[in-house]
């Protein structure tokens, strides 16, 4: 009686939150700048303003002056479930070294499965070269979730980036011996930093920076403050946005907003002490991706908003902080596809990734 008795509350609270939480639509308009892409899961640009596009299947494509053009020199890429080819960034000192830097899912040796690995290469011609695996993610797994994962250099030159639990919520996400449901910080050579959290624990994996994480597939630097900032996947219910802060615990699955997707629960906790709250979170989920703020004088008033992209609900959350609180939430881009990444492009525009759509301009009307 008691089970469903706090079913049934966590199902009024999800109804009362969906009805509060609803963004309101605001108009805006677009311009579709690379057409015909399935799952542009990652793109970064160019100096020369063109760009460099990860197809989620296993295409990397150079976009240029209205060409594209595939990549060749990529390893090979376990394309399955939610693995694939993801994320894409560049070293701060491109210019100079060169270095592209990739997340992507992959197997290796003679297990069975996969598990995600982060590497580098340098484009010459329309050829990758020195391609390197930074980190590889152990053991492999079967499984088809939770894949991860973005890719962020902070100010000091550190690169973070996170993996997802891969399905084994109740194994990995608490177990800092354990790869997956982590966010990880390595030098730019793969090699680790002495000061990560967990360095000096001899069971520990040495480049997770933090854990208890499901499966963030958002990341970025706040512009101001230069804090990581990730927004993760809840079950039913439960997205969250987090501040990453060093060997700092974030929960999953021991607190939860959510409930397993068949509607049962499997946590009656929100909040436990050392571990952390989320800065906001979303009940009914969005399935967020994508992750970037506003850090231009080309929208006004927007300057500042961080923006979410939203797969379930087809939409850019755009929301409106003050003091680290989200204080309003506008749907952009509404019913043009699922949104899967976000980017300011050097021209301080926004640029969104949409599935079975392309990359598109944000533009305000008004």
């Amino acid at each position: 009686m008691k089970k469903t008795l706090s079913l049934i509350i966590i199902l009024i609270s999800t109804l009362s939150c969906a009805q509060d939480k609803n963004p309101v639509n605001t108009k805006n308009d677009y311009k579709v700048i690379v057409s015909d892409l399935d799952i542009p899961w990652g793109f970064v640009f160019l100096p020369d303003g063109s760009l460099l596009i990860n197809e989620k299947a296993g295409q990397l494509i150079h976009f240029k002056n209205g060409k594209k053009t595939i990549i060749s020199g990529l390893p090979l890429i376990h394309f399955s479930g939610q693995g694939g080819l993801l994320d894409i960034v560049l070293h701060p000192n491109y210019k100079v070294n060169k270095w592209i830097y990739f997340s992507y899912a992959t197997a290796s040796g003679k297990e069975n499965g996969a598990n995600t690995a982060v590497a580098r290469a340098k484009l010459k011609g329309n050829t990758l070269i020195d391609f390197e695996v930074l980190y590889k993610a152990e053991p492999n797994s079967k499984k088809g979730q939770h894949f991860g994962s973005r890719l962020v250099f902070d100010k000091k030159g550190y690169l973070y980036f996170t993996i997802g639990d891969r399905g084994d919520r109740d194994l990995n996400p608490q177990d800092i011996s354990r790869d997956c449901g982590k966010v990880y910080r390595i030098n730019d050579d793969g090699s680790i930093p002495k000061d990560n959290p967990f360095h000096n624990q001899p069971s520990a994996k040495k480049a997770v920076y933090s854990y208890g994480h499901r499966n963030p597939q958002g990341m970025v630097l706040h512009p101001k403050t230069e804090e990581i900032w990730t927004h993760e996947h809840g079950p039913r219910g439960g997205d969250e946005i987090n501040i990453i802060k060093k060997g700092k615990n974030y929960g999953w699955p021991i607190i939860s907003y959510g409930i397993n997707y068949s509607g049962t629960t499997f946590t009656e906790l929100t909040e436990k002490e050392g571990m952390e709250q989320p800065l906001h979170y979303w009940t009914p989920s969005i399935a967020p991706s994508g992750m970037a703020f506003i850090n231009s004088t080309k929208y006004g008033n927007w300057q500042g908003n961080l923006l979410v992209g939203s797969l379930k609900f087809q939409y850019l959350d755009m929301c409106t902080l003050k003091d680290n609180t989200i204080i309003k939430e506008e749907r952009l881009l509404d019913g043009l596809g699922r949104v899967r990444s976000i980017e300011q492009g050097p021209d301080g525009y926004i640029y969104v990734g949409i599935e079975n759509l392309g990359i598109v301009k944000l533009i305000r009307k008004n």
